[in-house]
């Protein structure tokens, strides 16, 4: 039971971290289209037509439905052995069930349409399912902040952290020593 129970929260906590990362990127689309009004976004607008900072609501579903996909695919992984783009992609397969949800509730009676399925699909799967690649890339990168700390505490070795598996970290910062990649 308890395993359950931590898995409700870690998806609740996934569902909230990503409802704020939502609400940031509505408020930098407000700011973009008000900065750059040449942009076509009556797409955009003309389908999710709440405020922006709303998107915390799609943000939170969002996290819930990565949780569930890395429940799945991620399974018993550490944090450290998954690159970021698997996360991504990971996160893309959740937006699009994001993207799928609406049709659902509507197959299950629980909302209705006021749009044609297709408009609503073509204005919010490519800015849901790029949010979502790009949520999960950042709560991979805290992730590893969390574990990196963990096994600082612990007396382990962090020089590693951060480092997926395939991954290489080079740093282009001059000759000193202390700066290149173990």
């Amino acid at each position: 039971m308890k395993r359950w129970l931590r898995r409700i929260r870690g998806a609740l906590g996934m569902g909230l971290t990503w409802a704020v990362e939502w609400v940031l990127a509505g408020l930098l689309i407000g700011v973009i289209s008000k900065l750059l009004p040449s942009l076509p976004w009556d797409w955009f607008f003309g389908v999710f037509d709440a405020p922006l900072p709303a998107l915390a609501i799609p943000g939170f579903v969002g996290g819930v439905f990565f949780s569930i996909v890395l429940g799945i695919a991620g399974h018993r992984r550490r944090f450290r052995e998954l690159s970021i783009p698997l996360f991504a992609a990971w996160g893309a397969l959740g937006g699009l069930l994001l993207t799928l949800f609406p049709f659902a509730l509507v197959a299950m009676g629980l909302a209705s349409l006021n749009a044609s399925p297709w408009s609503i699909i073509a204005a919010v799967s490519g800015p849901f399912i790029l949010l979502s690649a790009a949520s999960a890339s950042a709560s991979l990168i805290l992730a590893r902040m969390s574990e990196g700390r963990e096994l600082a505490e612990a007396g382990e070795d962090p020089g590693e952290i951060g480092r997926g598996r395939g991954e290489v970290k080079e740093l282009i910062r001059g000759s000193d020593s202390s700066l290149r990649p173990r």
